[in-house]
């Protein structure tokens, strides 16, 4: 159970919430929704206990399940099954257990040696079996392969996985910690869609209680029974003690309550003050007219304002710098970590223009394929080959191109180094970075406002060959359709990794690339379906 007294958040000088006091219990199901960068995220972390708050108090009993939108925790070299079990401290029992079992088998050893190893291992038998036994392993093996993590991963290092691989362990880890509240930043990204049914009706039979931030609409429909909407206009939280649906048509209802008594109230006031001008110039009736203009502001100051609509990044990639007719092109690559084997012989050609979408289930090396293009790693056979004026601009799912030691205005700055820092802040401006906001360091950042910052840094980049992985993941869906607009209107081309179908169809792709075998093809309706499977 989390309970939360005055709770006052900033970042750095700017309020994000004050006062801000709620309960989540067992079987409460809430649903956090906000605009991107009203302090969403920010507000898991402070329940989590991952920051300290302004102000105010945040009170946990029992075990907490945090999943943020950060997965890069752990150690790499640890393998998928054990990073699982982890949670509940089954890796280091079972690593005790067969390092026993070796010294039992042993026979360089003495007799003593080994008969202490069998008291070891009888012990370490029955505090694993006092902790759910080899069940619980059978259990984490199960919930990993419904969350698309097949038996062939369980045994590979974290290392070796992609980003959506890398997520799916994390979330399948807080699901099997048995933790009592569940904090869930995204959870469906990354997810393919049977994964994402399976997680709705997990969470939808789950008994503790939850607190998810989403922008998969069916998953908040089917899961949420209370809602936080975070008004960052007002830096409160409002809390709506019913469904999605219904919240949905509260928020409408109230609208329109807003809009009618303010309306009322403008029309009495304006009458008020029309009938007190008139007064005014009359000495005997200079009183009265100064008590109507006092009731018309009182009568103004006694209606709600109307919500003020959230704002949302203006988006509107520059023409792209000249280039040849084919500015990118890669011959040969192939990638491997260890014996794994990720792709082989992958030739690519992208012309001026063009429009490709690379398609193929999770660990099939989408976005391996995409850092090898940007120049960020390296193939281990083959090479890439930059056409006449190629310049890149590479947005990476888990925002590595940005650098959290530096400050929003200085990322800004790394990336177009002779752009003036006047331009630069108004291009920031444009996204949403305003004032102060632009010294806050982007480690600090939500999703949503990483997501911003390095499509801005693109902006800026005048690139003519875009290298997008998952740069719809975060956003709110007012952003995300500004993003969509930009690149269906932008002139250079567009490489993209995405599971979001709307995405793909937005960019009106020409060819696909179907990984890990690299197929090349024209699009067509038939690689929609591929879309969500990946």
């Amino acid at each position: 159970m989390i309970t939360v007294h005055d709770l006052e958040i900033r970042v750095g000088a700017r309020l994000l919430m004050s006062e801000v006091s709620f309960q989540v219990t067992d079987g409460d199901r809430v649903g956090l929704v906000g605009r991107n960068g009203a302090g969403k995220t920010t507000l898991t972390k402070v329940l989590s206990g991952t920051l300290q708050p302004a102000a105010g108090t945040v009170d946990l009993r029992g075990e907490l399940g945090y999943l943020p939108q950060d997965t890069h925790t752990g150690d790499p070299e640890q393998t998928v099954i054990a990073r699982i079990l982890g949670a509940r401290g089954l890796d280091e029992l079972m690593a005790k257990l067969r390092r026993a079992e070796l010294e039992m088998a042993d026979m360089t050893l003495s007799d003593a040696r080994r008969e202490k190893a069998m008291n070891r291992y009888a012990r370490l038998d029955d505090e694993l079996n006092a902790k759910g036994g080899y069940a619980a392993e059978s259990e984490a093996k199960r919930m990993a392969a419904n969350l698309g993590l097949p038996q062939r991963l369980h045994e590979q290092e974290l290392r070796t996985l992609s980003g959506g691989q890398r997520r799916r362990v994390e979330l399948a880890r807080i699901l099997f910690s048995q933790a009592d509240t569940l904090i869930l930043d995204e959870p469906t990204n990354h997810l393919d869609a049977d994964s994402i049914v399976w997680l709705r009706d997990y969470l939808q039979t789950f008994r503790g209680g939850i607190i998810v931030i989403s922008h998969d609409v069916q998953l908040v429909q089917d899961v949420v029974n209370t809602v936080f909407y975070l008004d960052a206009n007002r830096q409160v939280i409002d809390i709506y003690n019913m469904g999605w649906k219904q919240y949905l048509k509260s928020r409408e209802d109230d609208e329109k309550r807003r809009k009618r008594e303010r309306a009322n109230a403008e029309k009495k006031a304006t009458a008020l003050t029309a009938q007190a001008e008139k007064m005014r110039a009359k000495a005997t009736k200079a009183v009265a007219a100064q008590n109507m203009l006092r009731r018309a502001e009182r009568l103004m100051d006694s209606v709600e304002d109307e919500r003020r609509s959230d704002r949302v990044a203006s988006l509107r990639f520059p023409r792209p710098a000249p280039c040849g007719k084919t500015p990118l092109m890669a011959e040969g690559l192939s990638k491997s970590y260890g014996s794994l084997e990720i792709f082989t012989d992958v030739d690519l050609a992208i012309d001026r223009g063009s429009r490709v979408v690379i398609l193929g289930l999770n660990g099939a090396g989408k976005t391996t394929l995409l850092r090898i293009l940007a120049g960020v790693d390296a193939p281990d056979t083959g090479e890439i080959i930059p056409g006449h004026g190629l310049r890149i601009g590479y947005y990476a799912q888990e925002h590595e191109t940005l650098d959290e030691s530096r400050t929003v205005l200085e990322n800004m700055m790394s990336a177009a180094v002779e752009l003036p820092e006047v331009e630069a802040r108004k291009i920031l401006g444009s996204f949403l970075f305003s004032g102060d906001d632009v010294h806050k360091s982007a480690s600090v950042l939500s999703g949503g406002e990483k997501t911003r910052l390095a499509l801005a840094t693109l902006v800026v980049s005048s690139a003519n060959v875009l290298l997008l992985d998952e740069p719809t993941n975060n956003l709110d869906p007012a952003s995300r359709a500004e993003i969509l607009g930009a690149l269906a209107n932008f002139e250079g081309a567009v490489v993209l990794v995405s599971h979001d179908p709307g995405a793909v169809t937005a960019l009106s792709p020409e060819r696909v690339l179907v990984m890990p075998d690299a197929v090349e093809d024209l699009w067509n309706s038939s690689y929609e379906e591929l879309i969500q499977l990946a």
